[in-house]
């Protein structure tokens, strides 16, 4: 996405390739993905559905990440409608895919509105019983490039929820309150050596939020960013209850130098919109259960300003 700074020199505020090649080869890394069936970290891959259990893949060490090998980010999107501003796409998961019980069928509709924002509406519907958590997984920098450490970033959050070293909650719902995670006011995205919040840090956040929010599934504010040098603000607002604050801790290749991209975690961030890492294995966790006969629904607005 390109926006105008105070100069009116456009820029680009999103981390991105010029071609779709690009994409899947730098898929490990999911930039501008949609994320699925299960956005974020299941202990082991496993958990359970009233009498069943299931196993999925194993992706990241050993827990399952973001719908595993073959998850939403690596499958093609039927384009289901197309106008001036906005575009519908779907797409068919078989029951069974990653281990995965139920065919979702999801939508995806993408809306640029004329308040200079990003609107991403999701849906989907299920033939069994299943669990689901999609979120976008775009990487920003408000500057168009460069440190992302004085960038101003506020959360709406008073708690989150702290991990074990294999990065799966513990179940505990703690405050931010004198941690590295307390973004309450605004303050610059310093990366710290270790995050004082966790007790298995590696040095790079990664880390799940509680948003504030007065009423459940309220299209609220759950964060502001802005570019210290663009002068441009990103206010991010959404349905989830969570937020996963994450600046890039991925191992810099040979591709992305070639490519342009300086994916580390002084260059880049996300503001990834979602409910909690490992809800199916934590009942107190906001519920990511779908069952058929009902309708999933989430909303998270990307909005930009200078």
């Amino acid at each position: 996405m390109q926006l105008p700074n105070h100069r009116e020199q456009p820029i680009n505020v999103v981390v991105g390739f010029n071609k779709i090649r690009d994409y899947q080869i730098a898929s490990c890394a999911y930039y501008g993905a949609t994320v699925g069936r299960y956005a974020n970290r299941i202990a082991k891959g496993i958990f359970s559905l009233g009498n069943n259990t299931y196993q999925l893949t194993v992706n990241n060490e050993t827990n399952h990440l973001h719908g595993g090998h073959q998850g939403l980010h690596n499958v093609v999107w039927d384009v289901v409608e197309r106008t001036g501003n906005s575009i519908l796409l779907s797409h068919i998961s078989p029951d069974g895919t990653e281990g995965y019980p139920g065919t979702l069928e999801l939508f995806v509709r993408y809306t640029l509105t004329d308040e200079n924002a990003m609107r991403i509406d999701y849906s989907a519907t299920t033939d069994k019983e299943t669990i689901i958590n999609l979120t976008n997984h775009s990487y920003f920098n408000l500057n168009g490039g460069g440190s992302i450490a004085n960038h101003l970033l506020t959360i709406q959050s008073d708690l989150y929820t702290p991990t074990d070293a294999n990065m799966i909650p513990t179940g505990e719902i703690l405050p931010v309150t004198h941690t590295s995670l307390d973004f309450r006011n605004p303050r610059t995205i310093i990366i710290p050596t270790d995050i004082t919040s966790e007790p298995a840090a590696s040095g790079a956040y990664d880390h799940n939020l509680v948003l504030r929010k007065e009423n459940e599934n309220d299209l609220s504010l759950a964060a502001s960013a802005k570019g210290d040098i663009s002068g441009i603000t990103m206010d991010v607002i959404t349905t989830e209850p969570g937020l996963q604050f994450y600046c890039s801790n991925c191992p810099i290749d040979d591709f992305l130098i070639q490519s342009g991209i300086n994916n580390n975690q002084k260059n880049n961030f996300c503001l990834e919109t979602q409910h909690f890492p490992d809800s199916p294995n934590q009942p107190h966790f906001p519920g990511v259960t779908l069952r058929p006969g009902d309708h999933f629904s989430s909303t998270t607005i990307y909005r930009f300003s200078v």
